[in-house]
């Protein structure tokens, strides 16, 4: 069902933004909040941190657990798993469009309402986005099954307190008595979602202070959007990449460093920044300047209190970690699935060193392995060393310096592949039924 007027929603997610536009009036249920079932005050779950992003086991209507990502930048609750809102029963859905920067013919999905419990803490009539196709690759991008990303009505709910070190996530509710530790930084609350100031400093803008989104569920550290409704400007050196992708396809952009972002009194120098590249005259919240991400407050334990419109800083272990980009100029990403791939026979016999890089070895003698977790490249940047080397897109990457690719966490690819400027790295690619083997020599381009 559309109205005329579309009331518009922003949310990114690092490599996958949602940029939300809800074709549909604003949503009015009866209870949204979370509490606890029992006497209990508070409770502490562990969470798993992936690319930055902390992801939590739920249950809706009484299945699960499923994996979701907990989002300071997300309201209302999305469903990005297409296969959930059959299987869940949900009652009274209605179609609604949803689309971005450019789609205003809107996609398909549903508007519902469902009981979420994270922990013993329950929540009556959420509301709940359902979308109707899987457009968003959330699984891919971190390497396990996402099935989508709760945000405003937790937090709204409790006194949160993320601890990055340890990996925990306590929610207390609000009538208990708490002394919240680090630096009190002011909210403000705009459409259900945080904002704060924060100060930067760019080459040839000089200092500016800008009013950044809270969102703990994107990956880059800021994303520098729009300047007296403009679109941000650029520093004097960027590079072009692709900043993510969204419901209406890739968001093209470039990523530059600020020499200063400060944030209360913590002061970080020579930020990874993003620019994206959007029609400005699409967005109804021209005030918003910036979106801060979690390669920057995960540097933080924090305690975010909605309620008293502030949030808590306390710098942790990740706090003086340099804020690097991919040095070899691979995009790539995990489709959920398996495949057995036929290695050479004397590669299997770790002999594997003495293959001569980029050879086609279609032609020996090949033996079949076990399973071999998907692991595709989904881009390569133009110039980069991955694109010098020859490597495409939709090579699968078998393993990484002779070790199997699904020896590795996600993370540790990517970090590897940041780790530092002319470090080597050696690719087994596996395309068109041939075996491959690349050497990369990584390089700092920004």
């Amino acid at each position: 069902m559309n109205c005329c007027k579309p009331k518009i929603h922003f949310h990114f997610i690092s490599a996958f933004w949602v940029l939300l536009y809800l074709f549909s009036t604003p949503i009015s249920v009866i209870g949204q909040d979370f509490k606890f079932q029992t006497n209990r005050k508070q409770q502490t779950i562990t969470f798993s941190l992936v690319k930055n992003l902390i992801i939590i086991p739920i249950y809706i209507n009484g299945k699960g657990p499923f994996d979701f990502i907990l989002d300071t930048g997300v309201n209302p609750m999305i469903v990005t798993d297409s296969t959930l809102k059959e299987s869940l029963k949900v009652p009274y859905v209605r179609n609604i469009k949803i689309g971005g920067y450019g789609n205003f013919d809107g996609i398909d999905a549903f508007l519902g309402a469902t009981t979420v419990n994270v922990g013993e803490a329950e929540g009556e009539n959420i509301p709940t986005v359902f979308l109707k196709n899987e457009i968003l690759s959330l699984s891919g991008y971190v390497g396990r099954r996402i099935y989508g990303l709760i945000g405003f009505n937790f937090f709204n709910s409790f006194v949160v307190k993320i601890n990055y070190d340890e990996k925990s996530l306590k929610f207390i509710s609000p009538g208990k008595k708490i002394k919240p530790r680090g630096e009190k930084i002011p909210l403000e609350l705009i459409d259900n979602k945080p904002y704060v100031s924060v100060n930067i400093e760019q080459e040839g803008l000089g200092s500016k202070t800008l009013r950044a989104l809270v969102d703990c569920g994107a990956s880059h550290a800021i994303s520098l959007e729009a300047l007296i409704k403009n679109p941000f400007p650029l520093p004097t050196f960027s590079i072009q990449a692709n900043l993510g992708n969204g419901l209406t396809g890739p968001i093209n952009g470039r990523i530059g460093r600020i020499e200063l972002l400060k944030l209360g009194k913590f002061v970080f120098k020579d930020v990874l920044a993003n620019y994206p590249k959007y029609q400005i005259d699409t967005t109804t919240n021209r005030e918003r300047n910036a979106n801060l991400g979690a390669e920057l407050l995960s540097r933080f334990n924090v305690t975010y209190d909605y309620r008293n419109l502030c949030m808590y800083i306390k710098k942790n272990a990740r706090f003086n970690y340099p804020f690097e980009h991919d040095m070899a100029g691979i995009e790539f990403y995990s489709d959920g699935s398996t495949s057995g791939i036929l290695i050479p026979r004397y590669v299997k016999k770790n002999a594997r060193i003495n293959v001569p890089f980029g050879a086609d070895i279609t032609g020996v003698e090949l033996t079949e392995t076990s399973l071999i977790s998907r692991t595709l490249i989904s881009r390569i940047e133009p110039g980069s060393p991955a694109d010098l080397v020859g490597l495409k897109e939709g090579d699968q990457i078998i393993s990484i310096n002779f070790k199997d690719i699904d020896d590795y966490p996600i993370d540790e690819i990517s970090n590897i592949f940041k780790a530092k400027s002319g470090y080597s790295v050696i690719l087994e690619i596996w395309r068109d039924k041939t075996f491959l083997i690349k050497l990369l020599k990584l390089k700092k381009r920004i």
